[in-house]
């Protein structure tokens, strides 16, 4: 059984739905042990307090908050639990936005799933009724692990999801950046050719399909070091020979992905109508096949 990481209310008007929240990705990221370079023994992390020059335990830790120059406050865990904001305990639907208002390419952060308390059973799916009917989400606040965060509750398969937000002020500016796209003349055969390519390359999004190759490629390179072999060699990607603009990379791209469509898909641009990613794709794991690198 998941543990869940927070546990409130969803308040909707005035519905109040009890539910626990329950991460819903985990990282795959490889880590690494840092090395002594001399022996080869791990590096420790050690808390070291300066002033009394000893190790200090967890135990004998304290959070603090720096209000001036070598100045702190001590803020304990019952301060964090009892902090004067409602979103510490309930989630209030501020507003009702359009899916497609939202730009997830800046502002999606760190998604969950939302579970039913026995008692919001109904509540729940009424929501979640609601906002698949009305192709809405819904925007509020939460607070948790030492901060308020911006958040909308979507509904997902037969669950409620919650992504958190990053706040406005979280996003930067593109100015400093240099990005002449006024000083630019695309000539409309490049467009097209290019428009060609994404004809090409278009497919209904089945995240199935992709898996992440960064493991395995390092469990290789790990594998052949340890048998004391050379580590296998990056393949060279492929290219077209001697392109020498950019309308012979076009022609050549659209020549190599011209056979690549399956014969039941249709073509993604449309006159009037836009292709939807299927909202009922399914994960599936690769099968872990190697030892787990630590």
């Amino acid at each position: 059984m998941p543990r869940s990481t927070w546990r409130g209310a969803v308040s909707f008007g005035l519905v109040s739905i009890p539910v626990r929240m329950y991460k819903a990705t985990e990282s795959q990221r490889v880590s690494f042990r840092l090395l002594c370079s001399s022996c080869g023994s791990p590096i420790q992390n050690r808390r070291w307090c300066p002033n009394e020059e000893k190790l200090i335990g967890w135990n004998d830790v304290v959070r603090g908050f720096e209000v001036g120059r070598e100045e702190y406050v001590e803020v304990t865990d019952a301060d964090l639990e009892h902090l004067p904001l409602a979103s510490t305990d309930t989630i209030e639907v501020m507003e009702m936005v359009s899916e497609e208002q939202i730009d997830t390419t800046l502002f999606l952060d760190q998604a969950y799933y939302l579970e039913p308390e026995p008692t919001g059973v109904r509540p729940y799916y009424l929501l979640k009724q609601a906002l698949e009917r009305s192709h809405r989400t819904a925007l509020g606040k939460i607070s948790m692990r030492d901060r308020e965060h911006l958040c909308r509750i979507s509904p997902h398969d037969q669950a409620l999801t919650l992504s958190t937000l990053r706040w406005p002020q979280e996003i930067r500016s593109t100015e400093g950046l240099r990005l002449p796209e006024g000083q630019i003349e695309i000539q409309k055969r490049e467009l097209d050719m290019a428009l060609a390519l994404i004809d090409n390359l278009s497919v209904d999004f089945d995240p199935s399909r992709y898996q992440d190759e960064y493991r395995e490629a390092l469990l290789r390179v790990v594998e052949a070091k340890q048998e004391h072999r050379r580590p296998p060699a990056r393949e060279a990607p492929a290219r077209a020979d001697n392109v020498v603009d950019l309308m012979a990379a076009l022609k050549a791209a659209v020549a190599q992905t011209g056979g690549r469509r399956r014969p039941a898909e249709a073509p993604a641009r449309r006159a009037t109508t836009s292709r939807k990613a299927s909202s009922r794709a399914r994960v599936v794991p690769a099968t872990a096949s190697r030892r787990k690198a630590s």
